[in-house]
């Protein structure tokens, strides 16, 4: 979740609808200026006890960031607390139960991208073991209660909590328990992030299939492949889904921004965070909102309100890929790869387009329900699995990505990153299954030898 800063004062008043839209129209870019941006969380454990740090105390969360401003990262407060890390490589922020992210820098190639998850990784394993810390590379806390885990100090946070329960009854879990990887693209055009919006809103049940990971809750299997892409089927109705208008004649900027005005607030930030949960967006434009009355949103407000809606593709000012669990390096790797052989040529984004256009609002509706528990199992409109639609869409993914022609040192293109990938489809087993596999045979139901076999 995004790390609000002061504003420098010189925030625009949104005016009118065209305020509410330049946000979308901003992010226009033309093809040579489209990069990638790569986020992923990771769960963080102490290595003795397993048990997840708090924020303040010795060696926890907070020893942790500043042992990483060793290489370069800048502390960004809301108020005497260090709540995020700015540099070359994007920002490194805290989720509210202390899972640890990165959000990469704006990059223009795979190999860029995965260069900058590798020198994280190196950094945050350098200092853990000074800190005697560990990460997870999960979607889901295999084993932890949510009363056995801390609360990060930021004032989101705070008015998120107290407001999940109202609204669906795993929120919490969404909030505390789960791990994501995403990746945000650019659009040329509206018209362009229309197809890529469709597209990837279809086939994002097929990237929460490829990457279920979260097959374990308190010590014990779930009954699920991704338990996290479950959690938001109940975290609040409001804010989350498969936006069935997204598929439907005249969607576009004004569309979402209609949605997103109908979408409840949290919060408006004014010197600190002012609990706004459950109001209205409209009335603030129109300065009756109860909680800060006769004052009207700037665009600062605008872009935190977007970022408070959860759906398996959101728009800001590019496009945000939504599904997967959290996992280790290659997969992290493989998500972009995924999306960006996908969305990023035109050739493999109308090829892949072509397998998924009959789909009606019930089959995304379905395949989005079946996949959690099933994974791969699940069926499309015509009886075919997942499975063997992945072998084909990985097949135009590939094409996608030797189209860019993205080349490194070593003469490779991009299509290697795609590798995990290709072998979960070969093999047919989820990275969840496989973790079931080992919990079921050489684990002997022991749960603590995930630490070992999930790591990074």
């Amino acid at each position: 979740m995004s790390t609000r800063k002061a504003s420098d004062g010189e925030d625009p008043l949104i005016e009118s609808r065209e305020d509410l839209l330049s946000v979308f129209v901003g992010g226009e870019k033309p093809k040579d200026r489209w990069r990638i941006g790569t986020e992923h969380e990771k769960f963080v454990f102490f290595e003795d006890s397993h048990r997840a740090p708090s924020y303040e105390e010795r060696g926890g969360i907070h020893a942790l960031l500043i042992g990483l401003t060793k290489y370069g990262w800048r502390p960004v407060y809301e108020g005497e607390n260090i709540i995020a890390l700015e540099g070359e490589d994007g920002n490194v922020s805290l989720e509210p139960a202390g899972q640890f992210e990165l959000s990469g820098a704006p990059l223009d190639n795979l190999h860029q991208t995965c260069a900058e998850t590798g020198r994280h990784l190196e950094q945050v394993k350098a200092i853990g073991e000074k800190l005697g810390i560990g990460y997870l590379g999960l979607g889901l806390w295999p084993d932890k209660r949510r009363d056995e885990l801390p609360i990060m100090p930021k004032g989101r946070y705070d008015i998120m909590l107290r407001h999940m329960p109202r609204v669906g009854t795993m929120g919490l879990d969404m909030m505390l328990r789960t791990c994501t990887v995403q990746t945000n693209l650019d659009y040329a055009s509206e018209a362009d992030m229309v197809r890529k919006f469709r597209l990837s809103l279809a086939l994002q049940p097929l990237a929460t299939a490829l990457f279920a990971n979260s097959p374990f809750l308190e010590g014990k299997p779930n009954g699920f492949l991704s338990y996290r892409s479950h959690i938001w089927t109940d975290t609040d109705p409001h804010r989350t889904g498969m936006l069935p208008f997204v598929f439907e004649d005249g969607f576009g900027y004004e569309r979402y921004a209609d949605y997103m005005l109908d979408v409840p607030m949290y919060f408006a930030f004014r010197d600190g965070y002012v609990d706004a949960a459950g109001l209205s967006f409209r009335d603030f434009m129109d300065g009756k909102l109860s909680v800060l009355p006769g004052e009207r949103p700037t665009i600062g407000d605008w872009h935190d309100h977007l970022s408070t809606a959860f759906p398996e593709v959101r728009l800001k000012s590019f496009l945000e890929m939504r599904g997967a669990d959290g996992g280790p390096h290659d997969r992290i790797c493989a998500l972009p790869a995924f999306w960006v052989g996908l969305l990023y040529d035109d050739s493999a984004l109308d090829a892949a387009w072509d397998l998924v256009k009959h789909w009606t609002i019930e089959d995304h509706h379905r395949i989005r329900a079946e996949v959690p528990k099933l994974g791969l199992r699940a069926t499309g409109p015509r009886g075919r699995s997942l499975r063997d639609l992945a072998e084909i869409v990985l097949d135009i993914a590939a094409d996608g990505l030797k189209a860019r022609a993205r080349i490194n040192g070593a003469g490779d293109d991009e299509r290697g990153f795609l590798a995990p990938l290709r072998e979960i489809v070969a093999s047919g087993k989820t990275p969840a299954e496989r973790l079931l596999d080992l919990y079921h045979g050489a684990w002997g139901g022991d749960i603590g030898r995930v630490y070992q076999d999930a790591r990074f």
